[in-house]
């Protein structure tokens, strides 16, 4: 009997037709969010989805195009320049769920993606809401 080769979380999840979707899903409640959409200047958000989509694969086990074109993804450096408070947090994580929702994973899937999203969000706000 062989071993089984080790399957990444990225495949395990349906590789990048999954990421996709959620990606699509999640800035398809951005570009229409008050707080949020002004935090993309450009007016096609393609660049921002092909951005986070390929950082999302190559975090999950998927290719790494990420790096290859970016470097480092320094997430808490390339979110400085923007206002992430409470709120901007709170509603990031929001249009995220829906998207997470919307891949209906299996449940421990979709608990381990959503962790790692939540601990993400949390860890870009860089201002305090008076």
């Amino acid at each position: 009997m062989e071993p089984q080769e080790a399957t990444s979380f990225y495949e395990l999840i349906g590789g990048h037709a999954t990421f996709v979707r959620l990606v699509d899903a999640f800035y398809a409640g951005v570009a229409d969010d008050d707080l949020l959409r002004p935090m993309y200047p450009a007016e096609d958000l393609q660049p921002a989805k092909d951005r986070l989509r390929m950082f999302l694969e190559q975090y999950w086990g998927g290719p790494t195009t990420y790096s290859d074109q970016r470097g480092h993804p320094r997430l808490r450096m390339r979110h400085a320049p923007f206002p992430v408070g409470p709120a901007a947090r709170d509603r990031w994580l929001a249009h995220m769920r829906v998207a997470v929702e919307d891949l209906r994973l299996p449940p421990a899937h979709a608990a381990v993606l959503w962790d790692y999203l939540e601990r993400a969000a949390i860890s870009l706000v860089n201002q305090r809401e008076g």
